[in-house]
C-alpha cells in the first residue's frame, strides 16, 4: 500500500541505539552525531519553562515541514518537559468529571509543581502507567445509549502534552480538507468549505459517508504502524500503546479493549486523524488526481465525511473501491446511512423531469443541507437548517420536551409563572413555524398544532419553593 507520496505504508525499522533511555544529547551512536530526526538541544534550559516548549516545538515543526519522510527518534523529552505538562494541565476543563482515581483538577493543582515533577519523572523513567477509562452512558435522541469515557486526570495531562508535541509534526502532514479537532480549525470552517465547494465546483452528486463504529473499531495494530511512519522514538510509541491497552472500567469490572481509541482522552481525536490520514485522506487525494473523470470535492471532520462529484459514475466507482479499502483496514461503511444522492444546481430540474420529486437532503455537522434558490436572483444555493428540525415529529417532541422541562426546572421559581408561559408559547410557535416550512401542503393548522403542543410540551409548573420556606426547613 502506498501513502500517496510514493512511500510504502509499512513502517521503516526504527534505529536501535537512539531510542535507549538516556540524555537526549547522547542518543546518537559514537562517531555518528545526531540521528536523523534528533534536534539540537543546546538552546534549551536545564529547567524547562513556558518559553522553552514553543521554541523547541517550532524546531520540530520546521524539521517535519522540511522533510516529509523524516522519522523522529527523540521526542519524549519534549513531552515530559515541565513546561509542556504545565501548559497541558491548564488547558484542561476545570469542572470535568473525575476518572477512576477520583482526582479532580482543583485538588491536583493544590500541589501542582510537586505532582507535575513526579509525573515528569515517571514518564522519563518509563514508570508511568495508564489507568483504565471509566465508562458511563448517556441517552441519545433515538433512545439508545451512547458510551462516554472519563479519563483519569494524569492521563489527560500526559495525553494533552503528547498531542501538543505530535501536532507539531502532523499539522505539517494533514491535508487541507481535514478539519476535525485540529488547531485553528472548527466545525464552521468545514461547513464553509462544503458550502463553497457545492456552489463553486461542478457538483451534481453528493456521497454522504458514515463509518460504522469508527472510534470503537479502529485497529490498534494498524494505528501503531501508521504512527511509526513519523515516530521512531519507541518510548513515545509505547506511551501511546499504554493508552490503547488501558481498557475500561464498567460496573466495577476492568475490561480489556483490543480495538478503538481511548474514549474521553485528548489523544483520541489526533489518533483518529492519523488513522484516517493514511487510510482515507492520502488515498482519496491520489484517487481524485488519477481516477476521477470530473470534479471531486472532499470535506472531512473526524469521521464525518462528505464528497461531491460531477459525474455519477465517479461516485459509484469511488464508493465501491472505498468499501474494499476500508475492509483492508478493519473499517466498514454503514450500509443504511451511507448514501449517494443527486444534489446541485441541476438536481431540481432533473428530478422533476423524471417525476421523482424534490432533491434529497443530507446532514453534516448538525445542519441539514437543502437545494434552494437565492431570493435576489433565483440562482442555486445551499440552504442550511438545524438538523433536528427535519427529524420525525415524535423525535422532535421528545427533544423539545427535555428542553422545556430543563427550563422549568431551573427558572420555575415562585412569581415567575408568566415568563414560563411565554417561553412555552414561543417554543410552540417556533415549532409550528418549522413544521409549516417543511410541509408539502402548506402551513399546519393550529388545531393540530395545539394537540402536538399539549402532547409533547409539559405544562408550566413551579419547581422551587418560596425562599423563606425552603431556608426555614434547611436551617
Amino acid at each position: 500500500m502506498m501513502n500517496g507520496q510514493g512511500k510504502s505504508d509499512r513502517p521503516e525499522v526504527p534505529e536501535k541505539s537512539p531510542n535507549n533511555a538516556g540524555p537526549p544529547g547522547a542518543e546518537g551512536m559514537e562517531g555518528r552525531g545526531l540521528a536523523k530526526g534528533n534536534l539540537p538541544q543546546q538552546n534549551a534550559s536545564r529547567t524547562p519553562s513556558r518559553s522553552d516548549a514553543p521554541s523547541a516545538l517550532e524546531r520540530v515543526r520546521q524539521a517535519a515541514k522540511g522533510d516529509k519522510k523524516l522519522r523522529f527518534t527523540a521526542l519524549l523529552h519534549h513531552i515530559y518537559s515541565l513546561g509542556t505538562l504545565r501548559l497541558a494541565y491548564f488547558s484542561l476543563k476545570k469542572e470535568a468529571a473525575a476518572g477512576v482515581d477520583g482526582e479532580t483538577w482543583r485538588h491536583y493543582g493544590e500541589s501542582l509543581e510537586d505532582n507535575l515533577r513526579d509525573l515528569s519523572e515517571r514518564l522519563k523513567r518509563g514508570a508511568y502507567r495508564a489507568k483504565p477509562v471509566r465508562r458511563v452512558y448517556i441517552p441519545k435522541a433515538d433512545g439508545r445509549q451512547r458510551p462516554l469515557g472519563v479519563t483519569a486526570l494524569e492521563d489527560k495531562i500526559a495525553q494533552r502534552a503528547t498531542v501538543e508535541v505530535l501536532n507539531a509534526i502532523y499539522e505539517t502532514d494533514f491535508l487541507g480538507f481535514s478539519y476535525g479537532f485540529r488547531p485553528g480549525r472548527s466545525p464552521h470552517h468545514a461547513l464553509d468549505a462544503l458550502y463553497t465547494g457545492l456552489l463553486t465546483r461542478k457538483v451534481n452528486w453528493v456521497l454522504d459517508l458514515d463509518i460504522k463504529g469508527f472510534f470503537d473499531g479502529l485497529s490498534h495494530e494498524w494505528l501503531v504502524k501508521f504512527v511509526e511512519h513519523r515516530i521512531a522514538d519507541r518510548r513515545v510509541v509505547r506511551l501511546i500503546q499504554k493508552w490503547l491497552n488501558a481498557g475500561v472500567l464498567e460496573d466495577g469490572k476492568h475490561l480489556r479493549v483490543e480495538e478503538g481509541t481511548p474514549q474521553g482522552g485528548s489523544a483520541s481525536p489526533l489518533l483518529a486523524n492519523i488513522y484516517l490520514h493514511y487510510v482515507f485522506d492520502l488515498w482519496v487525494q491520489a484517487w481524485r488526481r488519477k481516477r476521477a473523470q470530473g470534479d471531486v470535492i472532499v470535506v472531512r471532520f473526524a469521521d464525518d465525511i462528505v464528497l461531491g462529484f460531477q459525474v455519477k459514475s465517479d461516485a459509484e466507482q469511488f464508493w465501491a473501491e472505498l468499501t474494499e479499502r476500508f475492509r483492508k483496514f478493519a473499517l466498514e461503511l454503514h450500509p443504511d446511512k451511507t448514501r449517494l444522492l443527486e444534489f446541485g444546481p441541476f438536481a431540481v430540474a432533473n428530478r422533476k423531469r423524471r417525476g421523482e420529486g424534490k432533491p434529497e437532503t443530507f446532514n453534516f455537522l448538525g445542519f441539514t443541507h437543502i437545494c434552494g434558490k437565492k431570493r435576489s436572483n433565483g440562482m442555486f444555493t445551499v440552504v442550511r437548517q438545524t438538523m433536528r428540525m427535519h427529524h420525525p415529529i415524535p423525535d422532535m417532541g421528545q427533544w423539545l420536551r427535555s428542553v422545556v422541562s430543563g427550563h422549568f426546572r431551573y427558572y420555575g421559581v415562585p412569581m415567575n409563572t408568566p415568563s414560563l408561559h411565554i417561553f412555552r408559547f414561543q417554543i410552540g410557535w417556533l415549532w409550528h413555524r418549522a413544521l409549516s416550512r417543511r410541509s408539502q401542503n402548506g402551513r399546519i393548522l393550529w388545531d393540530r398544532m395545539r394537540r402536538l403542543i399539549t402532547r409533547w410540551l409539559p405544562p408550566v409548573r413551579i419547581c422551587h419553593d418560596y425562599p423563606l420556606r425552603r431556608m426555614g426547613v434547611v436551617t
